[in-house]
């Protein structure tokens, strides 16, 4: 097949190169479209019971993530002329488009009763002016008579306070948000400066911005630092413009198509795809490593540039198809997942990864067709000392310490197992933020001030019209809360209850003893007080739907992780049912703290399972290439101990499985394995050649495709370290990880898997092997090459200057 694959690429370079630009050119029209993603990606499946819990709260009572608080630490908040400040700010944040509400101490209100009307009357407790400070020590007192407010826009213990901002949800989902941040964050740095106070930012909308704007630069840094480490290794390795330059245009164009096929697809751009571009050119460049190293060595040892780059496809075609097969099924698993950003992730870089086999295995025969052979300056990298030498060290450990090289791997074996049980695992909204991040500074201090800031929501269905209103429901509610404050990661609930002691309070005048919640005799007379007025009524509403058979208890939890919420998760059940008969009302817990708590565990399950399909979709291809399950067991083993190894570094590093950090081991063993493919098809190339002379073929695939192993594992390691300088602590993670991985497994590759064949050899080698269902092509046999009427009498070898 590959015979004929070379024929028909080199008899047809113009018509492919025309094929090729058009599809550029396609892809390209398409990548200058594509967008950053503005809208929460939910982890969970449509059909997940938590989600459904979720879409129901939300069609009754709306989305409650779509606020952005600001908050600050200042003793001296209530002097005069830093409270005028505070209160311009407000004025000025309210005036920027997409802000639809605010709420701080300084435009709080309070309930006046008027017995004529029999209604509350709605005043501002502090007033558009006020002259002196004494007149606002006056309304302050007022103000912190009022305990609604305790603990919801000031906290009296630690003066800290908190300035609520309501932004619109539709513009929240659009490049309109970012302007929108970034002009509050403006009014506030001014603010910051002039008073020289110190405020902190959170807040779901405000999180998602601030991590899509870094998510932008980052693609463009990580691209850039990508495309740099390839033509430095590239450069070293070749000292050639054109084995630089070429295959760096080739993944260049492979980055085209990825962006170009995301807004195809209709994808936006987010934290995960966005890694798709320099995760291409780093996995991309291999493939023009091993051809030219392979176009080189071939080159050397007849002078033909024709010959040498047909025989480039034939030999190493099926196992470069191969290894590029199973790095996209590392990727590709990720489709089994009910995610949709990892789903569009699996599919977008696998399909791509594949797209960039075709374009290293059409351009780089093309393109070397048309330019000058390589000189002797240029094929020197294959004599080498410095990596002869690696190679033929190498060789020594395979024959003559392979008992070393066993014992070795038996005690990282033993350690890795137990490192793998010291793992734990993790889900906090923040894991991928540094500690020192200024995202993450300012939630703990929301957390220290105001018990968290992640929406809690629990939705209670009467099931019934007017059940809400009815006493006993009210007690059952107060019943509740009280059990929930006993929970330190939240925060004080508020509901319907919270404007009835409110109410309360306002008869009878203002005095605090008086909050508490109404008991059956002032329940309809207070009720009918509060039900007026614009702003109660848009209270009322927040908590109560239309037909008063549900209301809602809203509380803020701190980001605890997900092992902390599950067991918040199942005492709040445990508390819920103690206190409501299920069979008389319906419950449910919901808010985004529990779909990303949920969200989380579903995707590590489904992460765990596409890993496992990964080996064994890679274990099938192989044996499909190799015909031999001994020799499919064999090749698996050097790539499965650098999984075992990381997972161990993670648990004695106390690095937390995460949906971030579980990609690392699907991603790395599609890679990993690559390097076997290539060794092991060679080592078949040359039992043929050898004779079935195990021990010499051995040495010979070692000798020709360690010096490509090296090379590539070169690219590999730098190419996925530069992620270990990203903002993201998954993205770090995975740089770190990542090469780690495949630098054990390039070592596990180049001397475990020959001290195996070297061992093990009449097990392993067997006649199923040395008769595969996919043919390797014979070195020996001759080309005809007339067949491919390209004439080549100019291609005689150079001598050397």
């Amino acid at each position: 097949m590959w015979f004929k694959v070379s024929g028909l690429i080199l008899r047809n370079k113009i018509l492919l190169l025309s094929i090729l630009a058009v599809i550029t050119i396609f892809f390209g029209w398409h990548a200058k479209r594509v967008e950053m993603s503005y809208s929460y990606a939910s982890m969970l499946p449509k059909k997940d019971q938590a989600f459904k819990d979720y879409q129901k709260f939300v069609e009754v009572f709306g989305e409650e993530g779509n606020i952005i608080i600001v908050g600050t630490h200042d003793t001296s908040f209530f002097q005069l002329e830093k409270f005028q400040k505070w209160r311009e700010l407000c004025n000025n944040l309210s005036e920027i488009e997409g802000v639809e509400n605010l709420l701080s101490a300084s435009n709080t209100y309070n309930l006046r009763k008027n017995s004529k009307k029999k209604q509350f009357e709605i005043e501002n407790i502090f007033p558009d002016t006020i002259a002196t400070q004494e007149e606002l020590d006056v309304y302050t007192k007022k103000f912190k008579s009022l305990p609604f407010y305790k603990g919801l826009v000031y906290n009296s213990k630690t003066d800290a306070y908190l300035l609520a901002i309501t932004v619109n949800k539709d513009k929240m989902k659009t490049k309109e948000r970012e302007q929108m941040v970034l002009s509050i964050q403006q009014l506030c740095q001014q603010f910051e400066k002039e008073e020289n106070v110190k405020l902190h930012y959170s807040g779901l909308p405000y999180i998602r911005v601030v991590n899509a704007i870094k998510i932008r630069s980052e693609l463009y840094l990580f691209s850039a630092l990508a495309l740099l480490v390839c033509i430095i290794v590239l450069f070293i390795f070749f000292r050639s413009f054109k084995a630089v330059f070429f295959p760096v245009l080739i993944v260049l164009i492979g980055v085209v198509w990825s962006l170009g096929m995301l807004h195809l697809f209709g994808y936006k751009v987010t934290i995960l795809s966005g890694m798709i571009p320099p995760l291409l050119i780093v996995i991309g460049i291999p493939n023009s490593i091993y051809m030219l190293n392979k176009f080189h060595h071939e080159y050397v040892s007849h002078g033909n540039k024709i010959k040498a780059l047909q025989r480039v496809i034939i030999k190493i075609g099926n196992a470069t198809f191969l290894t590029n097969l199973t790095t996209a099924s590392g990727f590709a698993t990720f489709i089994i997942v009910k995610s949709d950003i990892l789903k569009e992730f699996g599919i977008v870089a696998s399909l791509n990864i594949l797209g960039l086999f075709v374009l290293s295995l059409l351009l780089i025969p093309i393109i070397f067709s048309f330019v000058e052979p390589p000189s002797p300056r240029h094929v020197k990298h294959l004599e080498s000392k410095f990596i002869a030498n690696i190679i033929e060290r190498l060789i020594k450990i395979t024959q003559h310490y392979r008992k070393v090289v066993y014992v070795v791997t038996v005690i990282v074996l033993g350690v890795g197992i137990y490192g793998i049980t010291l793992m734990r695992s993790s889900g906090r909204i923040l894991d991928d933020i540094p500690k020192i991040d200024p995202v993450y500074v300012d939630l703990k201090f929301f957390e220290r001030n105001f018990n968290g800031l992640m929406p809690l929501e629990v939705m209670i269905d009467t099931k019934k019209p007017g059940g809400v209103m009815q006493l006993s429901t009210f007690k059952k509610i107060d019943q509740l809360e009280k059990r929930l404050a006993n929970y330190s990661e939240l925060s004080p609930p508020m509901s319907l209850l919270n404007l009835l002691k409110f109410s309360k309070q306002a008869f009878y005048n203002g005095y605090e003893k008086y909050y508490s919640l109404p008991n059956n005799r002032e329940k309809n007379f207070i009720l009918q007080y509060a039900s007026t007025g614009e702003r109660n009524a848009e209270f009322l509403h927040s908590f109560l739907d239309s037909t008063r058979q549900t209301t809602r208890i809203s509380i803020r939890v701190k980001d605890v992780g997900t092992k902390r919420m599950e067991e918040l998760y199942t005492d709040f059940i445990a508390d819920i049912d103690t206190v409501f008969n299920p069979d008389k009302f319906d419950v449910t817990v919901t808010g985004s703290s529990i779909t990303i708590f949920k969200g989380t565990q579903y995707l590590l399950k489904n992460l765990i399972t596409s890993l496992a399909l990964a080996i064994f979709l890679i274990s099938v291809f192989m044996a499909v290439m190799f015909s031999s399950w001994r020799m499919v067991i064999m090749s698996l083993t050097p790539n499965v101990i650098p999984l075992i190894f990381t997972a161990a570094i993670m648990g004695f590093a106390d690095i937390p499985i995460k949906a971030s950090t579980i990609l690392i081991f699907s991603i790395a063993f599609g890679i990993s394995v690559d390097n076997t493919i290539h060794f092991l098809a060679k080592y078949r190339q040359e039992l043929k050649a050898t004779n079935w002379d195990i021990k010499k073929s051995v040495i010979l695939a070692l000798r020709e495709t360690g010096v490509s192993m090296l090379y590539t594992s070169v690219v590999l390691f730098f190419g996925f370290g530069i992620f270990s300088i990203s903002s993201f602590g998954g993205t770090q993670a995975m740089g770190i990880l990542v090469s780690l991985t495949l630098l054990v497994a390039v070592t596990s590759n180049l001397i475990l898997l020959p001290s195996l064949l070297f061992g093990l050899d009449r097990l392993t080698t067997t006649k199923a092997f040395k008769e595969p269902l996919l043919n390797i092509y014979d070195e020996e046999e001759d080309i005809e090459l007339e067949d491919l009427e390209i004439s080549y009498s100019k291609d005689k070898p150079k001598t050397a200057d």
